[in-house]
């Protein structure tokens, strides 16, 4: 008898016993689920992908703003709770971040922890002024454009590169630049100076020193050239034109540097009234080159200038068909034939400003 309520007792109890193991398990799994789901399950809200963009200086609490401002994720609790497990808030790194879709919150805070940022890619070819070269620019990276501009108008800053706030700009060679978008305005600056070190190689140094100009003259030369012809092919011929121009020292009479002094560049055609407009740039009141170039130029065209044609030509005037390309002369009357052409054919279009 006393066998049987033993074994009834140790049976209650087992039972007892395995009852409660199996209700911690079940609820150690209904939390250990519940937990998975936090850091493993997608949170993140893109349709297929986006970017977040974390500021210079900002904190956890601002990560946490912007994401919920920008209705990013789910559920903000289920991420703040997984950056906190992973001690992000110690880390927070600025830049873009590339969302995708159905992310989870342990690949979102990895990513922000590690600052595995997306490269930008910073193009300011077609640039003309110092405020449209800081436009592009920030537009994609973080540097504000007034910021840029006023270093670029600041001597005492660009003097250690080696310019000064007019021919700043023949430091920047339009291309397409891999950057962070965090990357500050210095930042910036001192990686197109590197880049603009590795552009002048010692075979263009040579090719500017037997011209007898300096890297930015021939920069401030090929602005000229850019302006004057869209036919890459006609480049090296009207480059020739003005380094002629240049060694009898005679005016170069550019008309796009006219257009730039008086800052409208909606203007189509040069008349007689705009040549004295007094300013440095006015090629037609000013002996030599421009004290900056009146656009950034492309490579194309600083190798024009470098590889330029050798000719005896000392004028040329576009062509009255509209073609993009010029007719060249040797002599004043026979550019003054050609301008009348073109003159008449202006005229004749109803071009007359």
């Amino acid at each position: 008898m006393v066998t049987k309520k033993k074994n009834s007792k140790l049976k209650l109890f087992l039972k007892i016993f395995f009852s409660v193991i199996l209700i911690l398990i079940i609820s150690g799994g209904i939390i250990g689920y519940h937990y998975y789901k936090k850091i493993y399950y997608p949170n993140i809200i893109v349709k297929d992908k986006d970017y977040l963009y974390i500021p210079t200086g900002s904190t956890f609490q601002d990560v946490v703003r912007i994401i919920e401002n920008r209705r990013l994720v789910k559920d903000i609790n289920s991420f703040e709770w997984v950056a906190e497990l992973k001690k992000y808030p110690e880390k927070v790194r600025a830049g873009k971040y590339l969302l995708r879709k159905n992310m989870n919150n342990n690949e979102l805070v990895n990513l922000l922890r590690a600052g595995l940022q997306t490269p930008v890619m910073v193009v300011f070819n077609n640039a003309r002024t110092k405020e449209q070269l800081a436009g592009k620019v920030s537009k994609n990276i973080e540097a504000d454009s007034s910021h840029v501009i006023s270093l670029l108008d600041s001597d005492s800053f660009v003097t250690k590169y080696g310019f000064n706030s007019e021919s700043i700009m023949t430091m920047f060679i339009p291309n397409s630049y891999e950057l962070f978008w965090n990357t500050s305005a210095e930042q910036f600056f001192d990686r197109i100076a590197t880049e603009y070190k590795q552009f002048w190689s010692d075979e263009r140094k040579n090719k500017a020193k037997s011209l007898g100009l300096s890297q930015s003259e021939v920069s401030i030369l090929a602005s000229i050239v850019e302006q004057e012809t869209i036919k890459k092919d006609e480049r090296p011929r009207v480059a020739g034109v003005y380094l002629n121009r240049l060694k009898k020292k005679i005016l170069l009479q550019a008309d796009p540097t006219v257009i730039y002094a008086m800052g409208d560049f909606t203007i189509k055609r040069v008349l007689r009234e705009y040549l004295n407009y007094d300013s440095p740039y006015n090629t037609y009141k000013y002996v030599g080159l421009p004290p900056g170039p009146i656009c950034l130029p492309s490579i194309s065209s600083i190798d024009a200038v470098l590889n330029s044609e050798k000719h005896d030509y000392i004028f040329f005037c576009a062509k009255e068909d509209f073609s993009g390309y010029h007719n060249f002369a040797k002599t004043a009357e026979q550019h003054g034939i050609n301008a009348v052409k073109y003159r008449m054919a202006l005229n004749k279009r109803k071009i007359y400003k």
